[in-house]
């Protein structure tokens, strides 16, 4: 590093290496997880609010393999054309072949990743050039992207959490998809799958419901897509906001397809990645103000 001129040189000044930010991120890890045991449990934090948990992470539709396999399977998860791949696996799962298939990826892509499940044990042959899924009536890849997400807030963040989660409400009903404790701290995070088109107003609605229920300290509504977020979503919480307010707040752009209401509302979408795109929100709402 070149010193400013009239800056004297620091003989304590070393290059910080690749293992060096490696081990600073390990310990980042080790302080979070230490952080969280001292912090209220993420089931008595929801207890202080009213809630409690009467089913999570429900396994029926979960397509995962071994637990040997577990962590591969997670790294390749991040890969936007492997989810895209894996909801056609699903969609033709009793018979399918490579042409099938090839939708989001070049054909020796599709290949490769038809050879990894194989490897895996998620599909087995089912006659000439066509396979099909070992475990078969799979109504949708939702489970599977929520058990993804909730390991990101595990493995990347440090942080409890919950997928799938169902609470005995009164009035408000339905799935919370992910439930995170951030130190002390409560995320809810709606997770969907479906590209824009497939999204409707009242599932905005359902999320809006479930945020003011819960009144979780930081609200996500995530999209697993890449394409533009401010054609038809945004203006659909833009309409269900000023249903709600006599002055509704506004949904700001943060950045690309990244959108704010307030301070803890966040809209987001897969474009750049997942975990990048997380870390982004919770970086946003821990210096908000600032």
């Amino acid at each position: 590093m070149a010193l400013m001129k009239g800056q004297p040189p620091n003989p304590s000044w070393v290059p910080f290496d690749k293992e060096d930010a490696s081990a600073l991120k390990e310990e980042i890890k080790r302080l979070r997880k230490a952080l969280s045991e001292l912090t209220p449990s993420l089931e008595s934090l929801l207890k202080r609010r009213g809630f409690r948990v009467y089913k999570k992470e429900p396994s029926e539709d979960l397509l995962l393999p071994e637990e040997r396999f577990i962590d591969g399977f997670y790294e390749t998860m991040k890969r936007y054309s492997f989810r895209l791949f894996l909801r056609d696996v699903i969609k033709h799962q009793g018979s399918f072949g490579n042409a099938d298939i090839t939708r989001y990826a070049t054909s020796e892509v599709t290949a490769d990743y038809i050879d990894y499940l194989l490897e895996t044990g998620l599909i087995e042959p089912a006659g000439e050039a066509k396979y099909r899924l070992q475990k078969r009536r799979l109504r949708s890849f939702g489970e599977t992207l929520e058990w993804f997400l909730s390991e990101i807030f595990h493995r990347e963040f440090s942080t409890e959490a919950v997928w799938g989660v169902k609470f005995k409400r009164p009035k408000v009903g339905g799935d919370y998809d992910i439930i995170a404790k951030l130190d002390g701290s409560i995320l809810y995070m709606e997770v969907k799958s479906s590209p824009p088109k497939q999204i409707y107003a009242n599932e905005i609605a359902a999320f809006m419901d479930r945020v003011y229920d819960l009144l979780p300290d930081v609200a996500v509504f995530f999209m697993d897509t890449e394409l533009r977020m401010k054609d038809k979503i945004v203006p659909m919480f833009e309409d269900e906001l000023k249903k709600r307010h006599a002055h509704p707040p506004a949904a700001l752009r943060l950045e690309k397809e990244l959108f704010q209401i307030e301070d803890n509302i966040f809209i987001i979408n897969a474009k750049d990645g997942i975990t990048n795109n997380i870390e982004k929100v919770l970086i946003r709402y821990f210096r908000r103000g600032k």
